[in-house]
């Protein structure tokens, strides 16, 4: 816990002057996603997806996604996580509509998975890799990493040539967090 908020004050003080000229998120719009290799600033996009940005955050907040492995990951696509069970069938147990919009699916996006039917998005979702514009206006955008796509890049793959992307021994989710709830220890 103690490296987590060491790598959260070098964190956060390199996210707020990365972004200086920009406008600097909000932190209840920020999600801090810790990997083993390190940190990872997700802003979320509640003005294209309220529904899964309110219930994304709502999960992290009852520690859902700790521990979560990436059940699949592939190279040059994206890696897929969520799922309680880690075998891609599993989730919260409450699906949500889906809010498609025109953000596109460039690297560091984050989407939701979903079955067949466009409203059964629940708990998964996926950083991409790589642009993926075929994705675009078929699955809900909810996210973007603003930092630490060096981490994501570094999570465990399937095999190339795997059709699943199922990783064996994958990576997980060490927690998942929102930036606002994270208060410093003082000693």
């Amino acid at each position: 816990m103690r490296k987590l908020f060491a790598f959260l004050t070098i964190g956060i003080f390199a996210l707020m002057t990365s972004t200086a000229s920009a406008q600097t998120p909000d932190p209840e719009d920020v999600l801090v996603l810790e990997l083993k290799d390190g940190l990872v600033y997700i802003e979320t996009l509640p003005e294209f997806a309220p529904n899964h940005v309110r219930r994304i955050k709502q999960l992290a907040r009852q520690g859902f996604y700790d521990g979560i492995v990436f059940h699949r990951v592939m190279d040059g696509f994206m890696a897929q996580t969520g799922d309680p069970t880690g075998t891609g069938r599993g989730g919260s147990g409450r699906n949500i509509r889906a809010e498609f919009s025109e953000y596109a699916f460039d690297r560091g996006v984050l989407g939701m998975a979903r079955s067949q039917s466009e409203d059964s998005a629940d708990s998964q979702f996926f950083i991409m890799f790589a642009p993926g514009h075929f994705l675009n206006g078929k699955y809900t955008v909810w996210g973007r990493v603003i930092q630490g796509m060096e981490h994501v890049d570094k999570i465990k793959k399937a095999p190339q040539g795997s059709q699943s992307g199922q990783v064996e021994g994958p990576d997980s989710m060490v927690s998942l967090k929102v930036l606002a709830d994270i208060k410093p220890k003082t000693e």
